[in-house]
């Protein structure tokens, strides 16, 4: 598995900073925040951009993150594809062949809804398949519908586009119903994305995006679930994400060298 750290772990600063942070901290595999891209490029070309990223030696595998995708309806659901368009475009511009995608469920959720959903992250997955890009969904605690692993394993096979697969982000793992037993279901030909962060003292039930620590800091036992993807034979990235306001105080390059560490002990990377 390849550690790589997340732009929210530094989200306040710029995708230029964000860059030499990476380089400063010695991680040399980011997930793209998607809106610090899009800012950015509103004053620097992509070729310069590509530029910029290929000096510091960084891969960008993956981009965080698409909305709106899934449950939106009329006017708003042509904007959110328009937008879903231009971000395939920009993927595929650098390299970034995975997207995680959130689910959007909200209220109260009847089988029509699904319906709706599933069609929906099929043309999606159409899309994408253009491209040459996967569909990450993320399985998430908050969510109404799909915030359970196996629930949302059923919806993606549902959708029938091998392009598609689960985000399991270790926080919503954690604070939501999915169970131990859940992770059996993961394969390579499923899990297209990790994401992990460790919690402590915090009730699962009150526990928030900003509560996300470093990995091996907290209460989560984390090795038994590595453990489980390792005999699954997932190889891909593991990516650090934590939206933690303390942390966005301390100098972006010091939060990366932090983050690369406590994923190199996680991993056993030599």
């Amino acid at each position: 598995m390849k550690p790589c750290i997340s732009e929210a772990c530094i989200l306040p600063s710029s995708f230029a900073d964000d860059l030499a942070a990476f380089g400063e901290g010695g991680c040399p595999t980011m997930e793209v925040w998607l809106t610090k891209l899009e800012t950015h490029l509103q004053t620097n070309s992509i070729d310069a951009t590509r530029a910029m990223i290929d000096d510091r030696g960084l891969t960008l595998p993956v981009a965080a993150f698409q909305g709106g995708l899934l449950v939106s309806e009329g006017e708003q659901r042509k904007a959110h594809f328009d937008h879903f368009r231009r971000r395939l475009d920009l993927c595929a511009a650098f390299g970034m062949r995975t997207l995680i995608l959130s689910t959007d469920f909200t209220g109260r959720i009847e089988p029509t809804n699904v319906e709706r959903a599933i069609a929906s992250l099929s043309q999606a997955a159409q899309w994408a398949q253009a491209f040459d890009i996967r569909l990450a969904v993320e399985c998430s605690s908050r969510s109404s519908f799909c915030s359970s692993l196996d629930t949302t394993l059923s919806f993606l096979a549902a959708c029938g586009q091998p392009n598609v697969g689960v985000c399991l982000d270790l926080f919503h793992f954690y604070t939501g119903p999915s169970k131990f037993d859940d992770l059996l279901l993961l394969n390579p030909n499923n899990l297209f994305h990790v994401q992990v962060c460790d919690l402590a003292g915090v009730a699962r039930e009150l526990a928030d995006d900003r509560d996300r620590i470093f990995p091996g800091e907290g209460d989560f036992r984390l090795e038994p679930i590595f453990d489980v993807l390792r005999r699954s034979g997932y190889d891909g990235v593991v990516s650090l994400e934590l939206f933690n306001p303390t942390l966005w105080q301390v100098k972006p390059g010091h939060v990366i060298e932090l983050g690369i560490k406590s994923l190199e002990r996680l991993l056993n990377v030599e």
